[in-house]
């Protein structure tokens, strides 16, 4: 039996690309700003704050949130990042 999508389902990969659409680094507070801006889903709000203070490329962002998306068994329903 797969995990059911939620409706937020790529909520967060819409988030990371607006954040580096012109940005090669973000800073973690202007991921927290954003997804508030956004009003992303306490769901959501979890696991963005979960993401330790610093700069981050790409790469080790969507890291970071796959990261705390599989500790909390949630990729499937919400979607992982690139």
């Amino acid at each position: 039996m797969g995990a059911l999508q939620a409706e937020e389902f790529g909520e967060l990969q819409n988030l990371v690309d607006g954040l580096f659409q012109n940005a090669k680094t973000v800073e973690r507070i202007d991921l927290v700003v954003q997804a508030e801006i956004l009003d992303l889903t306490d769901d959501l709000m979890e696991i963005v704050t979960l993401i330790p203070p610093g700069t981050y490329e790409r790469a080790r962002l969507c890291d970071q949130i796959n990261s705390a998306l599989a500790a909390h068994g949630w990729g499937g329903t919400y979607g992982t990042v690139e």
